[in-house]
């Protein structure tokens, strides 16, 4: 078995190759040409793991991947560790064999900015220019790299609980995108100046609502990929054209859960997946002004398409260090 670290991870694999591996995992879903997907999510005393598995084929191989992530959003302040930590488990598809142990982080990180990106290039409009990002995590500075690599962006905005982080993460992302970004402390003045949003905190209760939104903007909802988790009011979810990542998933963890539990949609109002999408299919009766929710719940079709990516790389380069199991 081969074993990858963060930074190895990192080099094989850039950023800004994400999005055309990760939007062909979405296709091969579409088109029947991918494993299920599995979820699992387990509570711990101070947070939560969750175990997502799928299967995906690259360069004529068939790879199973399994996923897990500890989510513990204290460890920070805490004991200084990472809020989110884990390892992807890859093997042959056809065989069973394993084949390595990655570490986690740095393609979560980048597979999701991959998706909000390329359902940005599918459902905002061609104009948007002005971003807001809710949150100023890790997560909030890959999001606005992916929404600045779909649209070209004039100015954006943080914003977060954390005053000092969103006004470090502006400072940073102003320098590395070359536009003004602006932390604020006024959330509805920001998304009410934005075309795009992107919502990636780990909240449980909604601080977004209709009202805060104007007609025709994108919102990629990152945060709910735990059934606790929400950012967005249910009838907010309601009131837009919702495209999940995979519509299971959001109906049990995802925003559309939430609008789900409280009577306000069925999981059959969810228009589309982001793979029929891609596909070809288009999106019935979509107008200019609706406002366009991208149901990002995060799915091993995204961590097995990097992974395997990142492998084949290992391999071909020498990378890594190899461990028997059966000695």
């Amino acid at each position: 078995m081969l074993i990858l670290s963060r930074s190895e991870i990192e080099r094989l694999l850039p950023a800004a190759e994400y999005d055309d591996l990760v939007a062909a995992a979405f296709r091969a879903r579409a088109e029947r040409r991918a494993m299920a997907t599995g979820l699992l999510h387990a509570d711990a005393e101070q947070g939560e793991f969750h175990v997502k598995t799928g299967g995906s084929a690259a360069a004529g191989r068939s790879y199973f991947g399994l996923k897990a992530n500890g989510g513990f959003f204290g460890n920070p302040s805490r004991n200084g560790l990472p809020a989110i930590q884990g390892v992807i488990y890859l093997a042959d598809a056809a065989t069973g064999a394993p084949l390595a142990l990655l570490d986690s982080m740095a393609i979560t990180w980048h597979r999701t900015g991959a998706a909000t990106a390329v359902a940005v290039r599918l459902l905002a409009r061609a104009d948007a220019h002005v971003a807001t990002i809710c949150g100023a995590g890790t997560q909030g500075r890959i999001q606005l790299h992916a929404l600045a690599r779909a649209r070209r962006l004039t100015a954006a905005y943080v914003w977060s609980r954390n005053d000092r982080r969103a006004r470090e993460l502006a400072h940073e992302m102003t320098t590395e995108l070359g536009i003004p970004v602006l932390a604020t402390h006024d959330l509805r003045g920001a998304t009410l100046s934005s075309d795009l949003i992107a919502t990636c905190t780990p909240a449980t209760r909604a601080y977004l609502s209709l009202a805060d939104i104007r007609p025709g903007t994108f919102i990629a909802a990152i945060g709910a990929d735990s059934p606790m988790k929400q950012e967005l009011d249910p009838r907010l979810v309601a009131s837009s054209v919702v495209v999940a990542d995979i519509a299971e998933q959001s109906a049990v963890v995802g925003e559309v859960h939430h609008a789900i539990a409280a009577g306000y949609m069925t999981r059959d109002d969810i228009r589309a997946e982001l793979g029929e999408l891609i596909a070809g299919q288009q999106l019935a009766h979509r107008r200019d002004d609706d406002i366009v929710i991208f149901d990002s719940t995060g799915t091993a079709l995204q961590d097995v398409a990097a992974a395997a990516a990142v492998y084949e790389r290992a391999l071909a380069e020498g990378v890594g260090h190899h461990v028997a199991l059966d000695r």
